[in-house]
C-alpha cells in the first residue's frame, strides 16, 4: 500500500504566492511507485482545500474560480492518519473524501512557517516533514536566532531591536541611536519575514526613514545591524536531523544590488510578468559557489552547526555573510523551509528532487516513532477526591 503524502502549501503570508511555486514543484518531485501524494492548500484566509485542479500551477492564476472548483476540508484526526471531511457537510452520503499518513510542510514565511502550522499538526498527531515549533520559531524570528547561534559559539552580526511602538512615538530618538551605536551603512528588516520581504540598505538619515517606515509597515519589531562591506552571500542547505545532518553544495547568489532583493529571488528574467517564475530555481547564482581554498568546508560546518544549534529537521537553507576583503563570515539567517526546497543544491552533490523528498517524508516518521515512545502523561488520582466551591475555591483533596 502506498503511503499517503499530503503536501501543504499557501497559508496567511505575504510569502503565499513563493509558497505555492515550491509546494507543486515538491509534490511533483514525489515518487509516485511509493506514495499516493497530492496538494493540500491552504487559502490565505486560512482554510484547507483539495483537489485535482490545485495541481497546476495555471489554476492560481484566477482564484475565485480555483477555489470554486476545489473542494474545501476540515482536517480531522482518524484512526489510520488523518482524514479530510468535506466542509460544509453534506447531509447524505459520506463527507470523507480522504487522508493522508504524513505531511511535508512547504509554507513560507509568518502564520505558517513560524511553528503556526507546525503546532497544528502535533495536535492532529500526525508524522510532519519540517522543522517542529520551537526550532520553526527560533529559525523566523532574526533576533532570538541570532541570540541562540551566539549561545551556541557561531558567528552572527550584532544587531539592535525596535519595536514598531516605539519607532512611532519617538523617531528621533530611534534614528539617532542607530547613527551612534551602529553607524552607516546599516541593512534594515522586519525580524520575522523571509524571502527578503521589507528589507533595504540605508546609507543616511533619509534612506534611514525609509527604511524603517517600510520594515514597520510588515512587522511589529525590526531589525537593524551594520552592512557587510565587501559583501559576498553564499548559501548551503542542510538535510537530516540530529543524528543525520549533512551539508549541501554552496551557492553564491548574483544580484546588481547590495542585498538580494525579493524580486532578485523570485521576479528575476522578465520581471515576472510571463507568470513563469520557477521559484528559488530562477536566481542567477554560481553553484558550486567559487569560494576562496577552505571556506567551502568552513560554510558547511558552520551550516549544519546551526541546523544542529537550533533544533531542526528536515531540509533548511543557512545564509552567510562573508567580507571578501577580510575573509570574516557570519550566518545571516535560516530558511527552516526554503524556496524550492533548495533541491538544487542536493542535485548538485548527487541527490536527486526525489531522493530528497523520500529522505524528508521517512525523517518525520523517524520522529514521530521516537516521541511515541516518550511519556506524556501521568497516572495519579489526583481529581478523585477534588472537589469545588461556587466560587471556584479548592475543597479538600
Amino acid at each position: 500500500m502506498k503511503t499517503r503524502v499530503a503536501v501543504i502549501f499557501g497559508g496567511h503570508s505575504v510569502e503565499h504566492e513563493v509558497s505555492i511555486i515550491s509546494g507543486l514543484q515538491a509534490c511533483g518531485a514525489l515518487d509516485t511507485e511509493k506514495y499516493e501524494a497530492f496538494p493540500l492548500y491552504i487559502s490565505k484566509d486560512n482554510r484547507f482545500y483539495v483537489g485535482e485542479n490545485l495541481r497546476q500551477i495555471a489554476s492560481f492564476r484566477d482564484m475565485k474560480t480555483c477555489l470554486a472548483e476545489a473542494t474545501r476540508v476540515l482536517l480531522v484526526p482518524g484512526e489510520q492518519g488523518v482524514e479530510l471531511v468535506r466542509y460544509p457537510m453534506k447531509k447524505f452520503g459520506n463527507n470523507v473524501v480522504g487522508g493522508f499518513d504524513v505531511a511535508v510542510p512547504v509554507v513560507h514565511g509568518t502564520n505558517v512557517e513560524d511553528g503556526t502550522l507546525m503546532g497544528y499538526l502535533e495536535m492532529l498527531g500526525v508524522p510532519y516533514a519540517s522543522c517542529d515549533v520551537t526550532s520553526s520559531a527560533l529559525g523566523m524570528d532574526k533576533y532570538a536566532m541570532k541570540a541562540a547561534l551566539r549561545q551556541a559559539g557561531v558567528p552572527v552580526l550584532d544587531a539592535k531591536l525596535y519595536s514598531g511602538k516605539e519607532y512611532a512615538v519617538d523617531s528621533d530618538r530611534v534614528l539617532d541611536e542607530i547613527e551612534t551605536v551602529i553607524g552607516y551603512p546599516v541593512i534594515v528588516k522586519p525580524v520575522n519575514l523571509g524571502s527578503s520581504v521589507g528589507i533595504s540598505k540605508a546609507k543616511d538619515r533619509a534612506s534611514l526613514t525609509d527604511a524603517m517606515d517600510l520594515a514597520v509597515s510588515f512587522a511589529d519589531r525590526v531589525l537593524v545591524e551594520r552592512a557587510v562591506p565587501n559583501l559576498r552571500e553564499i548559501n548551503c542547505a542542510v538535510l537530516g536531523d540530529y543524528e543525520t545532518a549533512r551539508p549541501s553544495a554552496c551557492e553564491e547568489p548574483l544580484n546588481a544590488e547590495d542585498i538580494l532583493t525579493f524580486g532578485d529571488k523570485y521576479l528575476s528574467g522578465d520581471g515576472g510578468k510571463s507568470g513563469g517564475s520557477k521559484g528559488m530555481t530562477d536566481l542567477k547564482r554560481r553553484c558550486p559557489a567559487e569560494l576562496p581554498e577552505g571556506m567551502t568546508e568552513q560554510v558547511q560546518e558552520l551550516a549544519v552547526r546551526t541546523f544542529k544549534a537550533l533544533g531542526c529537521l528536515g531540509v533548511a537553507r543557512i545564509d552567510f555573510l562573508n567580507d571578501k576583503e577580510t575573509g570574516e563570515l557570519w550566518v545571516n539567517e535560516i530558511n527552516t523551509i526554503p524556496g524550492s526546497l533548495s533541491f538544487y543544491l542536493w542535485q548538485e552533490v548527487g541527490v536527486s528532487f526525489s531522493a530528497l523528498m523520500d529522505e524528508l517524508v521517512q525523517l518525520a516518521f523517524k520522529r514521530q516513532r521516537e516521541r511515541e515512545a516518550l511519556t506524556f502523561t501521568y497516572e495519579s488520582n489526583i481529581l478523585s477526591g477534588t472537589t469545588f466551591g461556587a466560587k471556584g475555591s479548592k475543597g479538600k483533596a
